[in-house]
């Protein structure tokens, strides 16, 4: 049975809440998707089937869209608040991005919906947090990353070039990972106590706690962190990462080995492709391959066979990219216990073989195109409650009669 399986969620459409649906709807709740009567403006986002637009065309909806049913409700209207109401009646969860005040001003806020079902989950994302007058002010994925915070962690050693944000709706994301892990913890509470609760999710304060140790650098000792190519922001610059393989592609070696076992799988595999005497430092790789007891990495710069031992594992690392193809390297680093990572672009990660091997490539079957399409998966593999799209995204109103003619 899936996790959420028996939970009913309503979710007023809104293209910063939508992934927080999907994820429930994925994972076997009852999503309703209550759009206008004009239906929710991202179904005409692209891209489009074929490149071409049209109704029930934007790929954009139908990844955000999954595992839904669409009902119309106009809450402008007496018949739509009545319509609402009675879907809260039948719901555990109600997952919204509306401007601060709106429900407040119809009379549907929480502290009207309790009184129609009690042990409600509401979950209230706004930019700032629903007190703040701010989060009405108009944003986009970009100013609520940018006030977050993490761009300024990432980017070039070059810091005359501007900061680099994250593609994909990283912004909407984070604040939707939230709500929906906020949403499973209060499913849990309200399993033992019964008792429902309201939860005000801030994007901009679920990025910033997102920063790894920039925020926290700044609350400590005032400290900035600053970008660096392919690695983690820091207040001190560390060594580079990203190395330039024989095939002229990029791979990220993030740190290199630290331990005896990783600097003997090194060793041993700079052995067998013959490339050992090409690295004068292959005898500190050696020491490093038989030190007793635990490196301590805060000596690196101060001790100099520490230092030495260190600066080896990175030059071997150097030499074998130089000579071998970036997967290469990659599966190589990995048979030796060391992290790294080859620069993909997102079409090719969704090829690699591991990707495919754990099933994260699904088909979902579309009857309104009389095709089958293929939509990325879930990252994570729950065999006791198993993930799965239960069906493609929702037509505007497609399940209005359905549903609302099932309420009381």
């Amino acid at each position: 049975m899936s996790a959420l399986a028996g939970i009913r969620v309503i979710e007023i459409a809104n293209e910063r809440i939508s992934f927080a649906g999907k994820l429930m709807g994925d994972m076997g709740a009852d999503v309703i998707l209550m759009e206008p009567p004009n239906g929710d403006p991202s179904r005409n986002h692209p891209p489009y089937l074929d490149g071409q637009a049209g109704e029930n065309r934007s790929l954009y909806f139908w990844h955000y869209n999954t595992s839904k049913r669409s009902v119309i409700v106009d809450l402008e209207s007496a018949q739509g608040q009545n319509d609402f109401k009675r879907l809260i009646r039948s719901a555990d969860v109600l997952i919204e991005s509306e401007p601060t005040a709106r429900l407040n001003s119809l009379n549907l806020d929480y502290h009207d919906l309790i009184e129609i079902k009690a042990d409600l989950i509401h979950v209230a994302m706004t930019p700032y947090g629903r007190k703040e007058q701010d989060s009405d002010l108009p944003v986009t994925d970009l100013t609520l990353m940018a006030a977050g915070g993490p761009p300024w962690s990432c980017g070039y050693d070059d810091h005359s070039l501007p900061p680099v944000r994250g593609w994909g709706q990283q912004g909407y994301h984070t604040g939707c990972h939230f709500a929906f892990m906020s949403v499973l913890t209060a499913l849990l509470y309200r399993g033992s106590c019964g008792q429902g609760q309201f939860i005000d999710v801030s994007m901009v304060a679920a990025l910033n706690v997102t920063t790894e140790a920039a925020s926290y650098s700044w609350m400590v000792n005032g400290s900035t962190v600053q970008r660096q190519t392919g690695r983690h922001a820091s207040t001190q610059p560390s060594g580079e990462t990203q190395m330039k393989c024989a095939d002229g592609r990029y791979v990220n070696t993030g740190v290199p080995p630290r331990f005896p076992a990783e600097f003997r799988n090194l060793l041993t595999w700079l052995r067998d492709l013959d490339f050992e005497a090409e690295l004068p430092e292959a005898v500190f790789l050696e020491m490093g391959a038989t030190w007793e007891g635990p490196f301590d990495l805060s000596l690196i710069g101060s001790d100099d066979t520490i230092t030495a031992i260190f600066g080896a594992g990175r030059e071997a690392l150097k030499l074998i990219a130089s000579k071998v193809a970036a997967y290469d390297f990659f599966i190589g680093c990995q048979n030796a216990g060391i992290a790294v990572g080859v620069v993909y672009s997102p079409e090719e990660a969704f090829e690699d073989v591991h990707f495919k091997a754990r099933g994260f490539q699904v088909d979902v079957q579309h009857d309104d195109f009389s095709n089958t399409y293929r939509y990325p998966g879930a990252p994570y593999k729950l065999p006791a409650s198993p993930w799965r799209i239960a069906c493609r995204a929702p037509h505007l109103g497609e399940h209005s009669d359905e549903v609302l003619g099932s309420l009381e």
